[in-house]
This record gives C-alpha cells, sequence and structure tokens, in this order.
C-alpha cells in the first residue's frame, strides 16, 4: 500500500516511520510522499534524506478546497492509496476526507474525546488532569473526530510543563503509530478502528 504523509513541522512522527519503513516494520505499507503545507520545515529534510519525494503545498492565499484539490492531485500522481497525518497542522475538510474513506489516520497528544485541537498537554496541564496520554485515530471532517483505533495512557507527573508532557507523549506516539500504520496497510483494522484478526476477517 502506497502511503502519504502529510506535514507541517519538526517531523518526529514521521521520522519514526521512516525509521520503521527502514527496517522493514512498515511492510506493506510503503511511504511514496512526503507533503508539507508550509516550506523550510525540519521534515522536509527528514524526508529527503531518506529518499523520499516531498512537495509542498502552501495553504496561504487560497480557499480550503482549492487547497485540497492540489493536495489530492499530488497524492493522485504518487498512487497514495492512504494518507497518515504526522504533525499535519491544518483541519481537513469532507471534500478531501471522502476521498480515502477509513483511509486517513492522525495521532492526536491526549485521550480523546478530551482535550482535541491545538495544544492538548498545556490543555490538560491546566484543567488539572492527573492523565492524559496518545490516540490514534481514523479521520473524519470533525476536529481530531473519527473512530479511535488504540490509545495509550500518560500519568501527568508533579511539575510537568507543556513541553515535558509533550515529550513523553511524543515517545509513545513515535512506536505506537508505525505500527498502527502497518496494520492500516495490511488491511487488519476494521471501520470501528478496532483491529481485525485474520479469523475475524474471514468471519466478516
Amino acid at each position: 500500500m502506497k502511503l502519504g504523509v502529510l506535514v507541517s513541522g519538526n517531523g518526529t512522527n514521521l521520522q519514526a516511520l521512516l525509521d520503521a519503513e527502514a527496517r522493514g516494520e512498515l511492510e506493506p505499507g510503503k511511504i511514496a510522499v512526503v507533503i508539507s503545507n508550509k516550506s523550510g520545515v525540519p521534515a522536509l529534510g527528514r524526508a529527503e534524506t531518506a529518499g523520499v519525494p516531498t512537495q509542498i503545498v502552501d495553504h496561504r492565499g487560497r480557499d480550503r478546497i482549492a487547497f485540497e484539490d492540489e493536495l489530492l492531485a499530488v497524492l493522485a500522481a504518487h498512487q497514495v492509496e492512504a494518507v497518515v497525518l504526522a504533525g499535519f497542522m491544518r483541519v481537513l475538510t469532507a471534500h478531501f476526507c471522502d476521498r480515502f474513506p477509513l483511509g486517513i489516520i492522525n495521532t492526536h497528544p491526549s485521550l480523546l474525546p478530551a482535550f482535541p485541537g491545538a495544544g492538548a498537554p498545556a490543555q490538560a496541564i491546566a484543567h488539572g488532569a492527573k492523565v492524559t496520554g496518545v490516540t490514534i485515530h481514523f479521520v473524519d471532517a470533525t476536529l481530531d473526530g473519527g473512530p479511535i483505533i488504540a490509545q495509550v495512557a500518560v500519568p501527568i507527573e508533579p511539575g510537568d510543563d507543556a513541553a515535558r508532557l509533550q515529550e513523553r507523549i511524543q515517545g509513545i506516539e513515535h512506536r505506537l503509530l508505525p505500527s498502527i500504520v502497518r496494520s492500516l496497510a495490511a488491511g487488519e483494522l476494521s471501520c470501528e478502528g478496532r483491529l481485525v484478526t485474520r479469523a475475524d476477517a474471514r468471519a466478516e
């Protein structure tokens, strides 16, 4: 399965995917293209170092549909079958999401539905939460919505600030995301987001 990865910044989750692919741990998935809505971000350099094609699709100065149409055109040119959002800081509309039904995965630094949107670790600390975590989910046109695939809890420790908490969350994301992407590529995820075993697949 050819994968397109959308990024906006540093690209540490992208790096986890690239490293997993280099170890043969994404098969049958293969990263076909990395697209950023911003130029000059470290994520693009990570992809280029790994020999993965990159493209910049700037969102500025255009409406959302025109932006998404260009994203879709680039993905189609690389024959992408599924999409991974790896720190992509744009909300996608149904116009885009409907082209990849149950084929877009995102990682979010909270236990959704708690603390959606940007700055989730800071939101959790400000709320006085004792536990937050990581959510991997299918993407739909709602903000951090869509069926949840996997969640891992992360305790909030005394003295945590947003940066320290984010670092611990990312450590889990970097391990969890590649395994979920591999499962997606292998056709092992159901429409509810749960893992489907071979026995389940035969039953269905």
